[in-house]
């Protein structure tokens, strides 16, 4: 493939193996799933103006949806439209949010940038995004082994800064120890942060009074988590952990105003409010904002194509495309369909750009996280039309940096 956007360098080279067990005893433990092969041992490379415009985009949309989500605190019709759980929402109006730009900490863009360079935001994961071992460690160690650049070496030190701000002092996922990306991400963010901290299992947790706990009954009053939040909607304890961050009894991380921009119906209200021309934004946020975003409602009311996908929906769960017809295109078969937990959005259908690699011929969807307010890191995933459990993960690197 060679276009204006992205070239592919590189083949898989024959010791797959020994460069798996090299990955393993970097912190990537999950390059292999069985006998899936997750990782793709090529290199995508970005056009380096196409990266400045990606880096843009993340740097103009995370201020539209901070100020997006400032605009939705409070309004308790907007809570439900959103299809955010009522248990949160004492917590939400209760709780101050973070200062301007962070509310979340740790968040990814997700973006379709076609062959010709155009660049356009399917959503935004401001809550539990994983795929950091994945752009933090090895898109720098695949970069290096072809002399291109990639911009992701700073993604550690921007976790450094950001956890001596917020100070955790436990990090949590669900099966720690046994789920092996959720754990490596978890193990990977606590060394980079410098931080001497517990790792622990969420299913292990409970609450106490007000206070949570851990299984040898030490109290913990400031923990990351990946965990999404619009879980506690329907977990056991869920109600017990929403009281224990909204009387300030535990400090979680990314906190909960965070679930606001987890919303993929933060999308319809700020397009909303772009149509409406409101002064919220600047001249050069509503800029941003027809640029790059997709026109998003709360409603089917397209006439050409369009996707439809659950405000809480991950890993492609619930995504269905439609035709300029109106028929259903394509639906996303492997995840957990949330559409029937939480309403569903409806976006202008805006397809990933075909890449060519050695197994073959994917679609490329490009992350880009923003950690500690800043767009720090790439990631690259290359599957169908609608990015599943079933894809793999491409680094991306860019190919020049001014």
């Amino acid at each position: 493939m060679d276009n204006r956007a992205f070239r592919v360098v590189g083949q898989p080279l024959e010791d797959r193996k020994a460069r798996v067990a090299e990955l393993g005893r970097m912190g990537f433990t999950w390059a292999d799933i069985g006998a899936e092969e997750y990782w793709i041992d090529q290199l995508v490379v970005m056009n380096g103006e196409v990266y400045e415009d990606v880096k843009q985009a993340s740097r103009m949309l995370w201020s539209v949806f901070d100020k997006g989500a400032r605009f939705v605190l409070g309004r308790r019709d907007l809570y439900e439209m959103l299809s955010i759980p009522e248990v949160l929402w004492d917590g939400l109006d209760q709780l101050e949010p973070g200062p301007p730009g962070l509310i979340s900490r740790y968040a990814r863009f997700d973006f379709s940038v076609s062959e010709d360079g155009r660049v356009k935001l399917l959503e935004l994961n401001a809550d539990t995004p994983t795929g950091y071992v994945e752009s933090s460690i090895v898109t720098p160690w695949m970069s290096r082994q072809y002399g291109v650049c990639s911009p992701n070496a700073v993604m550690a030190e921007q976790v450094r800064q950001a956890w001596s701000e917020e100070q955790p002092e436990a990090a949590a996922c669900i099966d720690y120890g046994k789920h092996l990306e959720d754990s490596g991400t978890i193990d990977a963010l606590v060394k980079h942060s410098g931080r001497q901290m517990r790792c622990v299992d969420c299913l292990d947790l409970w609450v106490d009074e007000g206070i949570l706990k851990d299984s040898d009954n030490r109290a913990i009053s400031g923990m990351f988590a990946l965990y999404p939040k619009e879980w506690m909607g329907v977990d056991d304890g869920g109600e017990a952990l929403a009281y224990a961050i909204e009387t300030g009894r535990l400090n979680l991380f990314n906190p909960i105003h965070a679930i606001i921009l987890q919303s993929k119906g933060l999308q319809a209200v700020i397009w909303g409010l772009h149509e409406m021309g409101v002064q919220l934004f600047t001249r050069q946020e509503h800029e941003a904002i027809e640029r790059y975003m997709l026109p998003t409602y709360n409603q089917p009311v397209f006439e050409g194509s369009y996707v439809s996908k659950s405000m809480f929906g991950r890993e492609g769960g619930s995504v269905r495309m439609y035709a300029s017809s109106g028929d259903m295109d394509i639906q996303d078969e492997e995840g957990f369909d949330t559409s029937t937990l939480f309403e569903n959005v409806y976006q202008e259908r805006a397809d990933l750009p075909r890449v060519q690699l050695a197994q073959g011929e994917y679609r490329l969807l490009t992350g880009m996280f923003v950690i500690n307010g800043e767009p720090c890191g790439l990631l690259g995933r290359a599957g169908g039309l609608i990015t599943g459990n079933a894809s793999h993960f491409v680094a991306i690197g860019v190919d020049q940096i001014e």
